[in-house]
C-alpha cells in the first residue's frame, strides 16, 4: 500500500463526519473497518480524530458543532486556494456555509453547497494533503454526487473546479463520469502501470481521469448529497457483521459491473456504500 502524498487541484481528497457521540461512532467504524484512531484536535477546537488503517490516515471523525444537521459523511475537494473557491462558488450560484478558515497547520478549509443544496468541502493543503490510503480494504473508495438536475450540477462544478464529464454505461444503466483532465497521469506517476491496468480491464477512454460519478438519488424523497463508498475485502462478510455493531443493511449485497456492493446505515442514521472490486473473468 503506497501512501498518497499529494492530490492535484479539483480531485476529491478526504472524507470526514461530525457526530454528537464521537466515541460511539469510533466504536462502530472501528468494528466495521478495523480502524484505529489518532487524536489531532487543534487547541481550543472541537474534538477531532483521524481514522487509520495500518497507520495511514483514511478518514476523520469529529464533534458536531450542533445537533441541527443530520449525521453524514463529508467529501473534501483539493484546491490551491479555499478563498478563491469561495468566490467562484458564489458567482456560480452556490452558497458558503462556513467561510474558509485554518485547521491548525494541517490546511485551510471551507464548507459550501451547490445550487441544489448538496454540501461539499474544500481542502487547501498545509501539512496534510488528504487521505493517505484510498481504494484499499477499510479505506475510502470514491464519492458520488446524487442530484436530480445533473445538467445544472455539471454547469456549477465546471465553473468552480473545471471538471469535465463523460456519459458511460458499464452495464448497469447510464451514468455521468466526473473527470479531472490529467489525473490519470498523476496516478501513473505515483503508481506506474495504472494506465495499462485500466486499459487491460476494459475501462472506457477517460476513465483514468475519473474522480467520481453523478447520478439521480435513490428515491424522490432523498435530498441532493455527496455520497461515499468504502472499499472492503468482502462485501458479504462486512454486511453480515453490520447488525451486531448496531448498523443496518439497507440494501443487501448485489453485483454491478466490476463491483459487489451493499448499502449500510450506521447507528446515527448516516448511510454509505461498501464495495469489493470484482474484475470480469
Amino acid at each position: 500500500m503506497t501512501p498518497r502524498e499529494t492530490y492535484p487541484p479539483s480531485v476529491s481528497c478526504f472524507i470526514d463526519t461530525e457526530r454528537s457521540d464521537v466515541d460511539a461512532a469510533m466504536a462502530f467504524y472501528g468494528g466495521l473497518f478495523g480502524w484505529s484512531y489518532k487524536q489531532v484536535t487543534p487547541e481550543g477546537a472541537p474534538r477531532f480524530a483521524l481514522a487509520q488503517v495500518d497507520g495511514l490516515d483514511v478518514a476523520g471523525i469529529g464533534d458536531a458543532a450542533s445537533d441541527d444537521a443530520p449525521p453524514a459523511w463529508n467529501t473534501y475537494i483539493a484546491v490551491e486556494s479555499a478563498d478563491a473557491v469561495a468566490e467562484k462558488v458564489e458567482r456560480a450560484g452556490g452558497t458558503t456555509l462556513v467561510a474558509p478558515f485554518d485547521f491548525s497547520a494541517a490546511g485551510r478549509m471551507g464548507v459550501f453547497a451547490d445550487p441544489a443544496g448538496a454540501a461539499f468541502r474544500v481542502w487547501q493543503a498545509g501539512e496534510a494533503s488528504g487521505a493517505e490510503l484510498v481504494n484499499a480494504p477499510g479505506a475510502w473508495n470514491w464519492s458520488d454526487l446524487e442530484t436530480r438536475d445533473i445538467d445544472a450540477a455539471k454547469t456549477f462544478y465546471s465553473a468552480v473546479f473545471g471538471w469535465e464529464y463523460q456519459d458511460v454505461d458499464f452495464g448497469a444503466g447510464p451514468s455521468v463520469m466526473i473527470r479531472v483532465p490529467g489525473y490519470g497521469d498523476h496516478l501513473e506517476s505515483i503508481a506506474p502501470g495504472t494506465l495499462a491496468s485500466h486499459k487491460e480491464l476494459g475501462a472506457p477512454d477517460g476513465f483514468s481521469d475519473a474522480i467520481g460519478w453523478m447520478q439521480p438519488p435513490a428515491s424522490d424523497e432523498s435530498a441532493p448529497r455527496w455520497a461515499v463508498t468504502f472499499s472492503v475485502a468482502d462485501t458479504d462478510e462486512t454486511a453480515a457483521r453490520t447488525p451486531a455493531l448496531g448498523g443496518t443493511v439497507l440494501v443487501e449485497p448485489f453485483d454491478v459491473p466490476y463491483v459487489r456492493m451493499a448499502v449500510i446505515r450506521d447507528p446515527d442514521g448516516a448511510t454509505f456504500t461498501i464495495g469489493t472490486f470484482k474484475p470480469p473473468a
